[in-house]
């Protein structure tokens, strides 16, 4: 079902992107309306327009908080083409029908990130004739158009590059952008006013995956990863890339300012880590921790990747490479391989909450913004750490907060040596780990342990220390926690406690 465009109106609060659509529907014959500084831009383009004061009778009060809401503009929108009530309504209120509507809300959510913004400043941000006029023209798409904001500016120039005819199946998709965004902008305004205790995803941005977890589950992103990559070279990312390259920068987060470090993630673990005095040296170390696990894994690096690391990673089969850039060299050579996925990270993502589904609901919590550092750890052995050993600590604590619990990470000289992840013990999980670094041909003599959660009996250590661990570090807390400092301070352990556990399920 077509509809052409008579008339149309235009209130937007930015006006850049708005020109070639005001040319556009001038050019064939559209009659505009507009209120304010919308219509004094259109104006200043030389374009006919009429005021929508002089259509209402009612001139724009409130400093601008009431210019719209009147019923000859919303009689216009919601009037039903061909229906004989809305027509005789129409003829006997000397109302014309509205075929376009153009809004641009008003910028709530920038102006709640700007740090000095008033309270005052934010509430006058919070759009009521805006947001009645996109629910109105959604409401009534089956007749008129609906553009909610500059994002489908481009689309609505190709809807109409013949004429002013829009379709129905284009008038529904729009309506639907109108009230995502309006919904969107709604839980924005009420998790404010709850002072952020209230539920907000971003709907606004989404994207399809080829398909889930597994071929035969579907799959959707919502959110704006353009924002955080520029996607140079490889094929679109699926759900479970998306779900290893969050686990990806999570952890590189943690090192963002440390000296040149590597890791190579799979399944959400870092398999390989190290920290060394050039990019290339780090990710030789890092896959040296677990080479075959590597395989299909993704990759992150925090510093620009050159040629010399490049070719080395050239080598390896990888999902997923990550790094704040390339050299022109080095990137022209990751790019031969077509299907592999090259990530210029611009930014590092921002959030106040972790979501997951449960039971038909929702799990919200804070994000674990905590990090101890070894100058905060607090000794509970005779024996100390080594300046070595005490760096190491911290190195590898940052590792166990960003593997799956139960975990127990085991590392020397700034490299993961060997993660003992996801076990129903923790017993298990050293084991896991030991025996995985023994089969990576690492000496653990001098290494050090860390920890997501105490040690309810001595075992750990015992192990520990007879694999040839001598540096622990651990949240602390059991009841039992003398047993585990006395097999140290027996053994000439050292063991430092956090006071704060990092699990993660």
């Amino acid at each position: 079902m077509e509809r052409k465009i008579q008339r149309a109106l235009i209130s937007v609060f930015h006006k850049d992107g708005i020109q070639p659509i005001v040319h556009h529907l001038h050019e064939h014959g559209v009659e505009i309306l507009s209120t304010g500084g919308t219509q004094k831009a259109i104006e200043a383009m030389g374009i006919p327009v009429t005021s929508v004061e002089s259509i209402t009778g009612a001139a724009e009060m409130l400093g601008g908080r009431v210019k719209t809401l009147h019923p000859v503009v919303f009689g216009g929108i919601l009037s039903r083409r061909g229906h004989d009530g809305d027509d005789v309504d129409l003829k006997e209120h000397g109302i014309g029908p509205l075929d376009l509507v153009i809004v641009d809300l008003y910028p709530f959510e920038e102006t709640l990130a700007d740090p000095g913004a008033s309270t005052a400043a934010i509430i006058e941000k919070i759009d009521i004739g805006g947001i009645a006029l996109i629910r109105a023209a959604a409401k009534n798409h089956a007749d008129v158009v609906v553009i909610p904001s500059r994002d489908q500016y481009a689309d609505l120039l190709d809807q109409l590059r013949t004429g002013t005819t829009t379709n129905l199946d284009f008038r529904r998709r729009m309506a639907g952008e109108a009230f995502g965004i309006s919904s969107h902008y709604d839980s924005a305004i009420g998790a404010w006013m709850r002072d952020g205790d209230e539920l907000h995803i971003d709907v606004r941005q989404s994207r399809s995956l080829r398909y889930g977890e597994n071929p035969h589950q579907a799959g959707q992103f919502f959110g704006d990863l353009d924002k955080i990559f520029e996607q140079r070279a490889g094929k679109s990312l699926s759900y479970n890339n998306l779900l290893d390259v969050e686990a990806a920068v999570a952890l590189m987060a943690e090192y963002r300012e440390a000296e040149p470090t590597f890791a190579v993630l799979k399944h959400n673990n870092a398999c390989g880590l190290a920290t060394r005095d050039s990019i290339s040296e780090a990710f030789t170390d890092a896959l040296a921790g677990d080479p075959v696990s590597a395989f299909g894994g993704v990759l992150i690096a925090n510093r620009p990747v050159d040629l010399l690391t490049a070719q080395a990673v050239h080598k390896l089969f990888y999902e997923v490479l990550i790094a704040p850039a390339f050299t022109p060299e080095a990137e022209s050579l990751l790019m031969q391989k077509t299907k592999r996925v090259l990530l210029v990270q611009k930014a590092w993502p921002k959030s106040d909450r972790i979501v997951r589904t449960a039971l038909g609901g929702f799990l919200v919590q804070a994000p674990d913004h905590k990090m101890e550092q070894p100058a905060e750890f607090e000794l509970h052995t005779d024996e100390a750490a080594t300046p070595a050993q005490l760096t190491d600590l911290g190195f590898a604590l940052k590792l166990v907060k960003h593997t799956r619990s139960n975990t127990i990470v085991l590392a020397k000289g700034g490299q993961l040596l060997a993660s003992g992840t996801g076990q129903t013990s923790r017993v298990d999980a050293l084991n896991q780990a030991i025996d995985k670094a023994g089969r990576m041909g690492f000496d653990l003599r001098g290494a050090v342990m860390a920890s997501d959660a105490f040690f309810p009996f001595p075992d750990c250590v015992e192990i520990a220390h007879k694999a040839g661990i001598a540096s622990v570090v651990q949240p602390g807390g059991s009841v039992k926690d003398q047993l585990s400092i006395d097999y140290c301070n027996t053994h000439a352990v050292s063991m430092y406690f956090t006071g704060f556990r990092h699990f993660k399920h």
